[in-house]
């Protein structure tokens, strides 16, 4: 056999140039490592200390209905705020804190992504790769737009370095993460943030809580893990009274 045939043999190739051998089931807990540390190597390059998580629907649109526009324009309000008076502003030596982040979609994600674009800050996007694919809001800091393919290291990374949770209407994706991040509180293996929810009327009508606590199946404690708040200013003060960190002179009033 021709020595050439031998060195073309996907077996002689260098393992890390093997896209079939490296997207193969033995190295999926490869590939799940460097999601992680791709992601984590960027965020640490761009001095991201602690973020803003925003969660909501991808269907809330700026011309939309009433009710869907005026969601829109409050999760940018809401984003421009953090931005401006959490520490996402900073000189080039300092670490970024309470920097927004999101799913990097479209709607509610976009309208938090634009609001930190609006303060001149930068601005994080956790998209995931999806069968009908998900294009990336333009909005996002492009040095911190991230793609996953595997949900849970897309919530890891949501959830690592969250500091606070807003969230907005939505559908099935925004419950996941609403109820992942309360039980992630409620049971103590993740550390204590602020969660508020926006629009009270919605998550009232939506989720029955008070009837879990009468049933038994979580305690009358647990409503306290989260607050509600009807407008953006609303919002931010929550954060602030449930104990968001706030580095010193970083808001400007």
């Amino acid at each position: 056999m021709a020595v050439d045939d031998i060195i073309s043999n996907p077996a002689y190739q260098l393992a890390a140039l093997d896209q079939d051998f490296i997207l193969g089931d033995a190295m999926r807990g490869a590939r799940f490592m460097m999601e992680y540390m791709k992601t984590e190597e960027n965020l640490r390059r761009e001095r991201i200390d602690s973020t803003i998580v925003v969660f909501g629907s991808a269907r809330m649109h700026e011309d939309g209905n009433a009710w869907q526009s005026g969601i829109y324009n409050a999760a940018r309000t809401f984003g421009r705020i953090a931005s401006e008076r959490g520490g996402a502003l900073c000189d080039e030596h300092t670490q970024r804190n309470n920097v927004i982040a999101t799913g990097g979609g479209p709607g509610v994600m976009e309208a938090a992504n634009r609001g930190a674009r609006d303060a001149g800050a930068v601005t994080i996007g956790f998209n995931i790769q999806l069968p009908h694919e998900q294009f990336p809001n333009p909005y996002i800091t492009p040095n911190l737009c991230f793609q996953f393919h595997y949900f849970a290291m897309r919530k890891m990374h949501l959830a690592m370095r969250s500091r606070g949770l807003v969230i907005f209407p939505g559908g099935f994706g925004t419950l996941d993460e609403l109820f992942e991040i309360l039980t992630l509180s409620q049971t103590g293996k993740g550390h204590s943030m602020p969660v508020v929810l926006y629009d009270r009327s919605f998550w009232t009508r939506i989720i029955n809580f008070e009837a879990l606590v009468e049933v038994g199946t979580i305690s009358e404690g647990d409503l306290k893990l989260f607050e509600f708040a009807d407008d953006p200013e609303e919002a931010w003060e929550s954060l602030v009274a449930r104990g968001l960190e706030l580095p010193p002179k970083s808001f400007p009033y």
